[in-house]
């Protein structure tokens, strides 16, 4: 038995019918040269009877009731998980194109998972065109997080066409355990609050540089003292409602060498131009309804903080805030004021010591989970407008079974008062944008992926009309 830390355990607690808390990774896969018929089937059947299941797969809540998750969140071992249910086989009809795989991702990604089980499930679905197949796996968030599922899932991934006989997903878990706290007692709610006192008392020494932190980023809020972007400054918007149950599902692949070149050419880093290309989208599509709000949108932007040797699952990550300047028209000035704020926000999370950053996320966070926790999501002005994310994948071209991996494309969480959010993923000198969104609150959201794409479009040809003069 093994107690969840809080961060996880606040993913638990935020579940519900309109908010499921599960993550996922859609796959896209072209089939071996002179596969049989009954590939996929065969495949199917192999996932099943592959019993050797070990964590984060194998590990189920204790306690799957309400009262549970709140008071006393601990893991332990499902040890006769059922992969006949786990995992499933779907097919489109064929030719299955881009639309129909969407739609059906859609509607199983708006399925919350089974909390009297393992937190996770795994669908293959065949009937692509163009002789593909996807495979869309989600696990809940308390589980994992962005980067450690892409090593999960990469771990089981060769670089070799010709290997056959591969692991299963759930037969291959992090190199290190996963970080937890072992316990001999059902943990409660004391206990998760003498945890947080422990963790104040330990960082003591460096509250001096908390505060001060913490400080900036309420001036920042009340005075607009700099250009700090800080929690509750962006506008109230229609992507800050609530949300409901059903989920909508859009991607977008453009070559990474391509992103990387404009940034350089812009004198900008690769996360402006993501934010670049997103705040754009976003600027079009709320002005086609009539939407855009006077004052710019804001994107929280998680940053990986965990260290590179450590490959263990869970929620390591803190928070910086950056303007998407959505109120600015011109394009060119409107990624200049991007590249300013995401410059203030990298300086003033780097000024902190790297053992506050977990205080320093807690801190600034409490509010947003509060909001989350307290039913008050959506109902008030939002910690931040839209989550945008920007995770490292593959660099290589990696093959399962034979079958080459063609691109993977992160999907998502929302929450109320978070009704989008867009996740980046590289792989194999691509980068795949996954936007997940409330299909009730933003109808034809696949125009964001459309939009991006022009946008892109745009910014090539002014910079390069710029490098001319």
């Amino acid at each position: 038995m093994s107690r969840i830390n809080i961060l996880d355990a606040s993913w638990l607690a935020v579940e519900s019918e309109e908010t499921s808390m599960h993550v996922g990774n859609l796959q896209i896969l072209s089939l071996p040269p002179h596969a049989s018929k009954t590939f996929l089937r065969d495949e199917v059947q192999r996932l099943k009877t592959s019993s050797d299941v070990v964590k984060p797969w194998n590990q189920k809540l204790a306690y799957p009731s309400f009262l549970g998750k709140l008071i006393a969140p601990t893991w332990i071992i499902d040890k006769e998980i059922d992969l006949d249910y786990h995992v499933r086989h779907s097919a489109l009809p064929k030719p299955g194109g881009e639309r129909e795989l969407g739609i059906l991702v859609s509607r199983l990604h708006s399925n919350r998972v089974d909390f009297t089980r393992p937190l996770w499930e795994c669908h293959i679905i065949e009937g692509l065109e163009k002789n593909r197949y996807a495979i869309y796996t989600k696990m809940h968030h308390s589980l994992i997080d962005g980067v450690s599922g892409v090593r999960l899932l990469q771990r089981i991934l060769s670089s070799d066409p010709s290997e056959t006989g591969m692991l299963a997903p759930w037969s291959v878990g992090p190199k290190k355990k996963p970080r937890g706290i072992d316990a001999d007692h059902v943990p409660t709610i004391q206990d998760v609050m003498h945890h947080a006192v422990d963790a104040v008392k330990e960082q003591a020494s460096n509250t001096p540089q908390l505060a001060a932190a913490l400080t900036r980023l309420v001036l920042s809020a009340v005075k607009g003292r700099d250009e700090l972007a800080a929690p509750f400054v962006g506008p109230q918007s229609v992507l800050n409602m609530r949300v409901k149950a059903q989920r909508r599902i859009a991607t977008q692949q453009y070559p990474l060498n391509r992103l990387k070149k404009l940034a350089k050419d812009a004198d900008a880093s690769l996360n402006d131009i993501v934010l670049y290309l997103c705040g754009s989208a976003l600027r079009r599509f709320l002005m086609e309804r009539d939407c855009l709000p006077e004052h710019a949108l804001t994107a929280g932007i998680p940053v990986n903080i965990r260290p590179a040797d450590d490959v263990g699952t869970g929620t390591a990550i803190s928070f910086m805030i950056s303007s998407l300047a959505t109120n600015i028209a011109d394009p060119l000035k409107r990624l200049e004021t991007i590249k300013e704020s995401t410059h203030i926000a990298k300086e003033h999370l780097q000024s902190l010591p790297r053992n506050t950053l977990n205080q320093y996320t807690m801190l600034m966070m409490s509010p947003y989970i509060l909001q989350l926790l307290s039913g008050l999501g959506g109902r008030m002005r939002p910690a931040f407008n839209v989550t945008i994310s920007n995770v490292p994948g593959p660099k290589e071209t990696l093959y399962y079974n034979g079958a080459k991996l063609e691109a993977m494309y992160p999907i998502s969480l929302i929450a109320h008062g978070g009704a989008l959010n867009i996740t980046c993923l590289s792989y194999a000198g691509s980068l795949n944008f996954g936007y997940t969104g409330c299909r009730d609150t933003l109808p034809s959201m696949q125009n964001l992926a459309v939009y991006s794409g022009d946008a892109l479009e745009e910014l090539n040809q002014l910079i390069s009309k710029k490098a001319k003069k």
